[in-house]
């Protein structure tokens, strides 16, 4: 356990995603998905979390394992076509994750999903948060597009609105 993260952490908490992620902003993301959706069949979800705090933060949880328990926790898993994604950003440590469900991860290679994941970061390290999201959710959008066409009629499994804890 890295003293350096636990303070990270603690210090930028909760308070700094509301303030990189504004009402606004959020908004904007919410429509980024809305689109995306409009060219597949899955499912896209965002999710920011600001920092760890109590036991996953002080049992030095990482991003990964964080965005596997956050994909359950929200159902991400329950779609008809087993093609729902998560986006997962752990701000205090600019840190993206992608879970996909089994439908659409046995077609994407794991590489593709972290070439994604290290493109938002980049931007993230420009502070161009905003930017990032929403180039994370057209590539996943892509990748959706590719192997989940849409479908008639439309079917909005998940909700659209982007997740700040």
């Amino acid at each position: 356990m890295s003293i350096k993260r636990i303070t990270r952490h603690l210090l930028q908490h909760h308070w700094r995603a509301k303030r990189v992620f504004p009402k606004g902003v959020l908004d904007r993301i919410e429509q980024a998905i809305k689109r995306g959706e409009a060219m597949h069949s899955g499912q896209v979800r965002f999710v920011v979390e600001g920092a760890l705090d109590g036991g996953p933060l002080f049992r030095n949880q990482p991003a990964r394992e964080r965005a596997l328990d956050v994909f359950s926790h929200l159902r991400i898993w329950d779609t008809a076509h087993n093609n729902g994604v998560l986006i997962y950003l752990l701000l205090a440590d600019r840190d993206v994750e992608i879970v996909a469900d089994r439908g659409i991860d046995a077609k994407v290679d794991v590489k593709r999903w972290e070439q994604i994941c290290r493109a938002m970061e980049a931007e993230f390290g420009s502070s161009q948060f905003e930017r990032g999201v929403i180039g994370g959710i057209e590539a996943v959008s892509q990748e959706l597009a590719r192997h989940f066409p849409p479908q008639e009629p439309h079917r909005n499994e998940l909700p659209d609105a982007p997740v700040v804890m």
